[in-house]
């Protein structure tokens, strides 16, 4: 009779509590899984959002809020500023770049954004197909905008005002298509990018000129815009700049990094609890392959001193103990990354907010090791129900169960 053979049957009969242990690791690993692909991905999102931007100037009201709207495009503006103020911002010599930016409309919730060239050299944007905008009305897509509109170039749409829905659309003015920009891996993939004129066009009852990229300059001194975003001459400015914005003007300044900083940390308050809950369910699954493990060695003593009788070595029995152990944590560890990666891609398509999306169809590093804690789990829960290989005495156990 093959040894293997009798240790299927084994398995068999304790195909439950197999079962059982196989769904705690996978509950385990699949709730670590989703807290390592999300916090990643939302880590990365600030990141590269937020790169070569040091401050953002805007209404007053609250900092994160302004920055969330600003950079990250997933909250409402805390107001608008007048354009006259900002300009002069824009011109102070601690300035090395100042990108004006106009929100307050969208289009099938990608939100559509006036500003300037200046927004193109800040991401260092290039275009795919077409063109960057030149005029009023004209619009370059983000590249996901694209994908997911449908629209190509020369297409015509009806922007909506707010920054979600399609309740208010502005029939009387519509925009054209005029390029579609390269796959950038940041926000800029889900905006919609014109000149500021436009922005006033969709709201003001008459407007007779248009306004090419060059002429923005001097004809917002008269209107109002949503944000600046500022980058440094020299670093005496980290200490000067803001200092001088909120004291000496009405706008507030907002710095990314430490804003970002501050939401990350509210995550990670919830990250750290449910990682501990998971690792309390891992604790569990291990406690479970070792009791059933060892009720299991109890219930095998004849089935081992019979494979003990065909030639089976001591090691070898303990190695196939172990191994039992083992396969069950990795079945269940890799079912759990499984689920964690489809979960998270469910929970990412349900997502209102195109800007902040979380999409399992991806993969990380750290999701390694969750292999490995489960393989040492798995050989940590079986160490004592193998050793108990050494301790069988054949002619004792045959008799008895004559």
């Amino acid at each position: 009779m093959n040894i293997f053979k009798i240790s299927s049957k084994n398995l068999v009969r304790n195909k439950l509590t197999t079962i059982l242990n196989i769904i705690l690791v996978a509950f385990g690993v699949g709730i670590l899984s989703i807290l390592f692909l999300a916090s990643t991905q939302i880590s990365n999102k600030l990141e590269k959002n937020a790169r070569d931007i040091d401050l953002v100037v805007g209404a007053k009201g609250s900092p994160l809020q302004l920055i969330l709207s600003s950079v990250y495009h997933i909250d409402y503006p805390t107001g608008n500023i007048p354009a006259k103020d900002a300009y002069k911002l824009m011109q102070n010599p601690m300035v090395k770049r100042a990108v004006p930016l106009a929100l307050g409309d969208n289009y099938n919730g990608y939100r559509i954004v006036g500003t300037d060239s200046t927004f193109s050299n800040l991401y260092s944007l290039s275009v795919q197909k077409g063109s960057f905008w030149h005029k009023d009305l004209e619009v370059t897509l983000g590249s996901t905008v694209a994908l997911k509109s449908g629209l190509k170039i020369g297409d015509s749409f009806f922007g909506a005002h707010g920054l979600t829905g399609n309740g208010d659309v502005h029939k009387q003015h519509a925009y054209q298509v005029k390029g579609i920009l390269k796959p950038q891996g940041n926000i800029t993939d889900n905006l919609i990018l014109t000149n500021i004129g436009s922005v006033y066009k969709m709201h003001e009852e008459k407007q007779t000129h248009s306004h090419a990229v060059g002429e923005e300059a001097s004809e917002i001194n008269d209107k109002q815009i949503t944000a600046l975003l500022i980058q440094y001459k020299s670093p005496m400015s980290v200490i000067l700049f803001p200092r001088m914005v909120n004291q000496s003007t009405n706008m507030q300044a907002a710095s990314p990094a430490m804003e970002s900083a501050r939401l990350f940390s509210l995550i990670g308050v919830g990250i750290d609890t449910l990682q501990w809950f998971a690792i309390f369910i891992m604790g569990i699954a291990a406690l479970s392959i070792f009791i059933s493990l060892y009720n299991a060695m109890k219930e095998r003593k004849y089935d081992l001193a019979i494979m003990r009788c065909l030639g089976a070595s001591k090691s070898k029995l303990f190695f196939l103990v172990i191994f039992e152990g083992v396969l069950v944590t990795f079945i269940g560890a890799c079912l759990g990354l499984l689920i964690g990666h489809v979960a998270l891609e469910v929970i990412g398509a349900y997502q209102e907010s195109s800007q902040a999306k979380l999409t399992g169809l991806t993969a990380i590093p750290q999701e390694i090791y969750l292999i490995w804690i489960g393989l040492f789990i798995g050989t940590l829960a079986s160490l004592i129900p193998a050793m108990q290989i050494y301790k069988v005495d054949i002619a004792e156990t045959l008799t008895k169960n004559r």
